[in-house]
């Protein structure tokens, strides 16, 4: 036989294949292509078939026996070094293959080359803005920075992103929702910033397009759901992220990437400033020592609230208290709209004893338990009221449509969803962003809020309503009703003081006490029933807590506690491997925002 050829000096090429499994984490080597870089999409020969791939990583070296890359896809790699070592800490704190993660940074088609792009640069501004927020907007500064800003939250994050693109920065504007990027993005373009829009319903050529002019057009704003915080932008300078604690920046399938965790650590390693805007930061962030100011003269996040305690109350006096339906009526009268809020699709439903009012709480664990005489979450019994013994409870709050019928069989029909004709709207979290011109606002159920099944519920009541309070304006009869049995809760109390600082600092206290987050990590595994117990104990550590199985709908949720779930996490992916590959569904949800 005569001796191989060698073939020294070639560029070998490291690519992992579009395959959704742990074990191709590593990828495999091929003699590489003219043009190949890191971010490359590729096409490469795998197991008799020709598979897309990513390159992660270009070496020189012999490329004997190796097998060659088919072609390269698209005209533009789509990540460099760094943002590839952000995309492989999002594949391991997530529990997710790194193939599923690659592709985030990309676009719908394949990434071409931008064309020009024509217009006026945008207008200067902020200089009326808080110095902390200028420096970010120059580069002076890099610490991330919070700004309580509560209704002016958007002229602030548009005045800080037009302040930063006219001095040439590339900026990155992250929203919790499709319509707050719309109406963003008419904000900043009034003022001449032209920026790129990404939406969920953007066709997938102008997302294309909008994505490789960020990737190649330093000076570049582009405004998005979190979906963009992978997106590679030229020279990116800043990310201003307006209300990083809504759930709405959370994914919630596997795997369940939030948007403020990436964009933080996209700061870290690309060493660039981040702008938080918003009412109430999340204990997450609070947690990592981030700087919190506010707008010159203002104390307040958000207007003055009224509160209603209904504890003095006949028993079955309905949705609405005496005080709610006269400030109602009093609107009607002077032709102003009211918006009737109750809770958002997916909380169950809180419930409170029939003599004395007490809010039933698991005696186990502390949280609203669903209807019945077990806790679904920690399994223990009920009981009767902690309070007085009784052993009948009734039902906090209602669905849109109770509320709807209860509001009509008082004042008629004027009462529709948002965006009707009618004089009362009656909606949920999710109608907030189409709110528009609302006198009055009515927050039907405090407490269901406030006591959720998860263990950040009072945390998210208070961003919930402290949001609601700022889309109402206050003044000449103008305002937010709260209605409540509890109105010394802390969560009201803030909710009036106007400052949610001493309250989230409490909060972060009282978890590190019980080791939650953000003082610990919690992750939720979700599979089949009778598939997961076995395996979960033969990866479980002492420095972690593994909780369950509930049941919940045929599948059981195992809850894993502990302060720091790393050498767990990659313990557990050749364990979610095994589960997928015998053909259970398994569902990780890593930071759950629900238990």
């Amino acid at each position: 036989m005569g001796r191989a050829r060698r073939r020294f000096g070639k560029l070998i090429a490291t690519v992992v294949p579009d395959v959704p499994s742990f074990s191709v984490d590593g990828g495999f080597r091929y003699e590489a292509l003219e043009g190949t870089q890191v971010g490359s999409i590729v096409r490469v020969p795998l197991a008799g078939r020709t598979v897309r791939g990513w390159v992660t990583r270009l070496e020189e070296g012999d490329s004997s026996g190796l097998k060659r890359i088919k072609s390269i896809s698209g005209e533009l790699p789509i990540f460099d070094e760094r943002l590839l070592e952000v995309l492989r800490w999002a594949a391991y704190h997530y529990v997710a293959p790194l193939s599923v993660m690659l592709p985030r940074a990309g676009p719908p088609n394949l990434p071409r080359i931008a064309k020009e792009r024509q217009g006026a640069p945008p207008h200067a501004a902020g200089d009326h803005l808080p110095a902390p927020v200028r420096e970010l907007t120059t580069g002076a500064r890099r610490r991330p920075l919070y700004v309580l800003a509560g209704k002016e939250e958007q002229q602030v994050a548009a005045d800080a992103v037009l302040a930063a693109a006219a001095a040439g920065r590339s900026v990155m504007v992250v929203l919790p929702t499709a319509a707050e990027v719309e109406g963003f993005a008419d904000r900043v373009d009034d003022l001449g910033g032209q920026p790129l829009v990404v939406l969920p319903s953007t066709p997938a050529r102008a997302a294309t397009r909008a994505w490789s002019q960020a990737a190649t057009r330093p000076g570049t704003v582009i405004v998005g759901t979190h979906r963009i915080v992978f997106w590679p932008v030229k020279q990116l300078e800043l990310i201003v992220m307006i209300e990083e604690g809504r759930r709405a920046m959370k994914d919630r399938q596997t795997p369940t990437v939030h948007g403020r965790d990436v964009a933080r650590r996209r700061a870290i390693i690309e060493k660039f400033g981040i702008l938080y805007v918003g009412s109430v930061p999340s204990t997450a962030l609070l947690a990592t020592g981030v700087e919190v100011t506010t707008l010159s003269g203002h104390r307040r996040a958000w207007p003055p609230v009224e509160i209603v305690d209904r504890t003095e109350e006949p028993p079955n006096i309905g949705l609405l208290a005496d005080r709610t339906r006269a400030a109602i009526a009093q609107a009607l009268r002077t032709g102003r709209r009211v918006f009737v809020f109750t809770h958002r699709h997916g909380y169950a439903p809180a419930s409170r004893c029939a003599s004395c009012r007490t809010i039933r709480l698991c005696p186990g664990c502390g949280t609203r338990p669903e209807p019945g005489d077990v806790c679904t979450r920690c399994g223990a019994a009920l009981g009767p009221c902690v309070a007085c013994g009784s052993r009948q409870f009734v039902p906090l709050g209602a669905g849109t449509g109770r509320v709807q019928e209860e509001i009509r069989r008082a004042f008629g029909d004027v009462v529709g969803g948002v965006g009707s004709e009618a004089s009362i709207w009656v909606g949920t979290e999710r109608d907030l962003p189409r709110l528009g011109e609302v006198s009055l606002g009515v927050a039907i159920d405090a407490d269901g809020l406030i006591h959720g099944s998860a263990y950040n519920a009072a945390e998210e009541a208070l961003r919930v309503l402290a949001r609601l309070a700022s889309l109402i304006p206050f003044g000449d009869g103008r305002r937010l009703i709260v209605q409540t049995i509890e109105p010394r809760h802390p969560v009201l109390e803030t909710l009036t003081s106007g400052d949610p600082l001493p309250f989230l600092r409490r909060e972060i206290s009282a978890r590190a006490r019980l080791g939650l987050p953000p003082a610990g990590e919690v992750l939720v595994l979700e599979v089949a029933e009778g598939t997961a117990g076995e395996l979960l104990e033969s990866v479980a550590t002492k420095e972690v807590s593994i909780l369950g199985p509930a049941l919940h709908h045929g599948r059981e949720r195992w809850l894993v506690q502990g302060a720091d779930l790393t050498r767990f996490k990659q313990t557990l992916r050749p364990l979610v491997q095994r589960l997928r590959d015998g053909g259970a569904t398994v569902r990780i949800d890593v930071d759950p925002l629900d238990l």
